[in-house]
Protein backbone atom coordinates (compact mmCIF):
# COMPACT_ATOMS: atom_id res chain seq x y z
CA UNK A 1 0.00 0.00 0.00
CA UNK A 2 1.39 3.43 -1.36
CA UNK A 3 0.24 6.32 0.66
CA UNK A 4 0.88 9.83 -0.17
CA UNK A 5 -0.47 12.83 1.92
CA UNK A 6 0.12 16.69 -0.18
CA UNK A 7 0.31 19.55 2.60
CA UNK A 8 1.27 22.40 3.80
CA UNK A 9 2.20 23.53 7.18
CA UNK A 10 -0.42 26.03 7.95
CA UNK A 11 -3.05 23.65 6.93
CA UNK A 12 -5.77 22.81 9.87
CA UNK A 13 -7.28 19.68 7.95
CA UNK A 14 -3.72 19.06 6.51
CA UNK A 15 -2.63 17.97 10.25
CA UNK A 16 -6.07 16.48 10.82
CA UNK A 17 -5.20 13.86 7.83
CA UNK A 18 -2.18 12.74 8.91
CA UNK A 19 -3.91 12.43 12.48
CA UNK A 20 -6.13 10.35 11.50
CA UNK A 21 -3.82 8.08 9.38
CA UNK A 22 -1.10 7.74 12.37
CA UNK A 23 -4.31 6.94 14.98
CA UNK A 24 -5.02 4.01 12.51
CA UNK A 25 -1.97 2.71 11.92
CA UNK A 26 -0.96 4.05 8.15
CA UNK A 27 2.24 4.94 7.48
CA UNK A 28 2.49 7.51 4.74
CA UNK A 29 4.95 9.67 2.81
CA UNK A 30 3.96 13.48 3.42
CA UNK A 31 5.15 15.97 0.83
CA UNK A 32 5.15 20.15 1.82
CA UNK A 33 4.04 21.41 -1.17
CA UNK A 34 4.55 24.48 0.00
CA UNK A 35 8.61 24.26 0.34
CA UNK A 36 9.04 21.54 -3.12
CA UNK A 37 7.60 22.69 -6.50
CA UNK A 38 7.63 19.56 -8.13
CA UNK A 39 5.86 18.14 -5.66
CA UNK A 40 3.14 20.63 -5.23
CA UNK A 41 3.08 20.10 -9.44
CA UNK A 42 2.97 16.79 -9.20
CA UNK A 43 -0.13 17.11 -6.77
CA UNK A 44 -2.02 19.41 -9.43
CA UNK A 45 -1.32 16.72 -11.97
CA UNK A 46 -2.58 14.11 -10.03
CA UNK A 47 -5.45 15.90 -8.24
CA UNK A 48 -6.17 19.01 -11.02
CA UNK A 49 -6.47 21.09 -7.46
CA UNK A 50 -4.37 24.17 -5.92
CA UNK A 51 -5.94 23.35 -2.41
CA UNK A 52 -4.50 20.76 0.21
CA UNK A 53 -5.15 18.35 1.78
CA UNK A 54 -4.39 15.41 -1.53
CA UNK A 55 -4.10 12.26 0.04
CA UNK A 56 -3.17 9.58 -2.78
CA UNK A 57 -4.19 5.80 -1.81
CA UNK A 58 -3.13 3.45 -4.31
CA UNK A 59 -3.89 5.82 -7.16
CA UNK A 60 -7.24 7.05 -5.21
CA UNK A 61 -7.15 10.79 -4.99
CA UNK A 62 -8.66 11.96 -2.18
CA UNK A 63 -9.74 15.88 -1.67
CA UNK A 64 -9.81 17.29 2.15
CA UNK A 65 -10.16 15.55 5.10
CA UNK A 66 -13.10 12.79 4.38
CA UNK A 67 -13.04 9.97 6.74
CA UNK A 68 -15.30 8.07 4.79
CA UNK A 69 -13.22 8.20 1.41
CA UNK A 70 -10.19 7.71 3.49
CA UNK A 71 -11.73 4.68 4.82
CA UNK A 72 -12.96 3.19 1.57
CA UNK A 73 -9.71 3.89 0.18
CA UNK A 74 -7.57 1.86 2.51
CA UNK A 75 -9.99 -0.83 2.43
CA UNK A 76 -9.98 -1.45 -0.82
CA UNK A 77 -5.86 -1.32 -0.69
CA UNK A 78 -6.02 -3.80 2.04
CA UNK A 79 -7.94 -6.27 -0.79
CA UNK A 80 -5.64 -5.51 -3.49
CA UNK A 81 -2.62 -5.98 -1.17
Amino acid sequence: MKIIVYSTDACPWCYKVKQYLKEKGVAFTEYNVGEDRKKAEEMVEKSGQMSVPVTDIDGEIILGFNKEAIDGALKKSKLKN
